[in-house]
């Protein structure tokens, strides 16, 4: 029996194409796959599509559009035997970590891919990442899916969608992964990693969380930072946690102003969570004083989590949790694979 794919379309410059009336470049009809792509008629699998209506450019990516992406997912569950969603890149690393969160006991491969180049160009990536992702999705062996995981394909790296961050506007390989080896590597061959895959229980009844909260923010620290902005972002009206992007190792100032109003904010029920600036590396702040005092206030260790990864953890614990407390239970457990433990 033939397997059976589904392409979401959501947006994106890979299902661009150029309209010769009006020389602008308009949406794609992924109906009419298989004759743009012709070398999809040679593999053993059947190709369906479902585009938004209208298209989402990535820039306007949230969780209402999350959720309508994870629901479509859901009532094809059963129908297809992997999904690929063509997403615009700038915001492809936030949905595809949503998702990891919000598909629950996924037995079934999601592969994000798109294009720096719209399909219809002649030097366009999308073509190969497209057939890749596709091949990879339809990839089964001994009746269970090769990669069940929620991740995103691009150029010749398959790589889990919570450990991934777009890092490059113009090259064809836009993003990487540098806390966790991709999931696989492509070229004449496509090669599994097989020990960095996850896999549930096959027997988990797959589910969809339907509930993100949206109540978080994001606060890079710079050096000649204000007090003033610091506690405009922490008086947030609402605010329920925030993503503090500190120095290398989760190191942050040391100035009594500072830290008055991280402690404040802890003290008030913010829950704080600490991530690097860097690509690489981990949050440890035990190693330096400037990272201790986080430690001793109750600021949370994002450990090597993405700072993708860290917000839409947070989003769907604060939406899928009965207490603060709980979600701060969860912070330091690896989840989906998004930390390492």
């Amino acid at each position: 029996m033939k397997r059976k794919l589904l392409i979401i379309y959501t947006g994106g410059t890979i299902g661009m194409v150029n309209d010769p009336e009006t020389n602008s470049l308009v949406p794609f009809d992924f109906s009419m796959i298989e004759e743009k792509v012709v070398e999809l008629k040679r593999f053993d699998f059947k190709v369906d599509s479902t585009s938004f209506s209208p298209i989402v450019d990535s820039s306007d990516m949230n969780p209402q559009t999350w959720i309508k992406l994870v629901t479509i997912i859901e009532e094809n569950y059963d129908v297809y035997d992997g999904f690929v969603v063509l997403h615009g890149t700038d915001t492809m690393a936030y949905t595809a970590s949503a998702l990891s969160f919000m598909l629950q006991n996924l037995a079934k491969p999601v592969v994000f891919t798109g294009s720096q180049l719209p399909l219809s160009t002649l030097r366009t990536d999308g073509k190969e990442n497209l057939i890749t992702a596709l091949d990879i999705a339809s990839t089964y062996e001994n009746g269970q899916a090769k990669v069940p995981e929620v991740c995103i394909f691009f150029q010749d790296k398959l790589y889990r969608g919570n450990r991934t961050t777009k890092f490059n506007a113009e090259h064809f390989r836009a993003f990487r992964s540098d806390n966790y080896p991709p999931l696989a590597e492509v070229g004449i061959h496509i090669r599994y990693n097989d020990p960095y895959i996850h896999r549930n229980n096959p027997k988990d009844e797959f589910c969809v969380a339907k509930h993100m909260d949206n109540n978080v923010a994001l606060l890079k620290i710079f050096p000649g930072m204000s007090q003033a902005y610091l506690e405009t972002v922490l008086g947030t009206p609402g605010l329920k946690a925030l993503v503090l992007e500190t120095y290398g190792s989760g190191n942050a100032p040391t100035t009594p102003w500072f830290l008055n109003a991280i402690e404040k904010a802890v003290r008030n029920g913010l829950i704080i969570l600490n991530v690097t600036q860097c690509l690489a590396g981990s949050v440890a702040m035990g190693t330096y004083k400037t990272g201790v005092h986080l430690l001793e206030m109750g600021v949370f260790s994002g450990a090597d989590i993405t700072t993708e990864s860290a917000i839409t953890k947070l989003m769907y614990l604060l939406g899928n949790t009965s207490s603060l407390d709980e979600v701060k239970i969860y912070l330091n457990k690896s989840l989906k694979g998004e930390i390492y433990i």
